[in-house]
Formats: structure tokens, C-alpha cells, sequence
């Protein structure tokens, strides 16, 4: 018997922003990992787009064939802590205000569920810093006491592989962040 046969995967909590970034990088992950996706953006504004993406995340889980874990959607907890950033340009403070609600939100939930370890689909995203995903990412782990996998998804055309994935099973691309202050940049 193979070596990989009786060793067994560790589960793996994977936030997941959209349904075009958790296609490649929930399909990557399913080689090596029990991987389940995790939705949690009380950042995507209005709720109009927020059910658009949690629907094709749910088509996205079926294809898969992985679990979901939803969360309730919770916009007023979100607005509340970047209020004060909501001038900040893409990719400045309030984005990683942002990503550490969810990352923090992801690592309690993994380790409630008794998860080995959790991830993000986030660092595939061209909009979005893997370094400061990975640091918010490794103090919540700490925090949680459960390990967080480090990542940039971009690497190896992983974001152009996403874009192809996305168009072959005919997923929503959405044309911003998801926030409103992205959405008005």
C-alpha cells in the first residue's frame, strides 16, 4: 500500500471570498487535504452581490463535491471597524482590517470544529496581499492554537488558471473587491 494511502490528510478550513478563486484553489488543496470551504464576507456589498457570490460558492462546493460552512452575513460588524478607513485606497489599512475579520472569524471556526489546520483563497486574488494574509494568518493561528497554511495562490498562474476554471463552469466574476469603497474605486 502507498505510503500517501495510509497516511492520513490533515482537514483543512478554507475561507473562501468568491466562487472563481475557491474553484482552483479548492481544487489544488483537495490533493492534500480534507479540504471544507468556509464563507464569510460581511465585507461584500450590497447583499444583492453578496447572494450572487454565495450562490456560485455553492456551485462551486457541489463541483467539488466539499463541505460549506456559511456564516451569517453580518455588514454592520464590518462597517463598524473600517468606518474609519473607508478613504484608504484599495489595498491599504482598511483591507487588512478587513482580512483580519475574516481570518480571525475562519481560525475560531476551524478550531471549534475541530479542523487541523485553515486557509484563505484570498492570496490568489491580484488585489490582495499574501504577506499580510499570511502574517494575520500565522498570529490567529497562535491565537486558536490550530496551524494556519501559508500561501500565494498568484504564484504559478494560479490566477489565470482561476480566470479559465471560472469561464469553463461559467462562474460569476465580479469586477471589484467586493466592499463598497472598492466598488467605488
Amino acid at each position: 500500500m502507498a505510503l500517501n494511502k495510509i497516511m492520513k490528510k490533515p482537514k483543512l478550513l478554507v475561507h473562501i471570498c468568491c466562487a472563481s478563486d475557491a474553484l482552483y484553489v479548492l481544487g489544488l488543496l483537495k490533493e492534500d487535504y480534507v479540504a471544507s470551504g468556509y464563507f464569510y464576507n460581511p465585507n461584500i456589498h450590497p447583499s444583492k452581490e453578496y447572494d450572487l457570490r454565495l450562490q456560485d460558492v455553492r456551485k462551486v462546493a457541489q463541483i467539488l463535491k466539499v463541505k460549506l460552512f456559511e456564516e451569517i452575513y453580518d455588514d454592520e460588524r464590518w462597517f463598524k471597524i473600517t468606518q474609519k478607513f473607508k478613504d484608504e485606497p484599495e489595498k491599504g489599512r482598511r483591507c487588512d482590517v478587513c482580512y483580519a475579520m475574516r481570518l480571525e472569524k475562519t481560525a475560531r471556526k476551524a478550531s471549534e470544529l475541530g479542523f487541523d489546520m485553515f486557509a484563505t483563497v484570498m492570496s490568489l486574488s491580484p488585489w490582495k496581499k499574501a504577506d499580510v494574509l499570511n502574517r494575520l494568518g500565522r498570529m490567529f493561528a497562535r491565537k486558536f492554537k490550530i496551524s494556519f497554511l501559508e500561501a500565494n495562490f498568484k504564484k504559478k498562474d494560479g490566477f489565470r488558471k482561476s480566470v479559465e476554471l471560472s469561464k469553463k463552469h461559467g462562474l460569476y466574476r465580479q469586477n471589484y473587491c467586493g466592499c463598497i469603497y472598492s466598488m467605488k474605486d
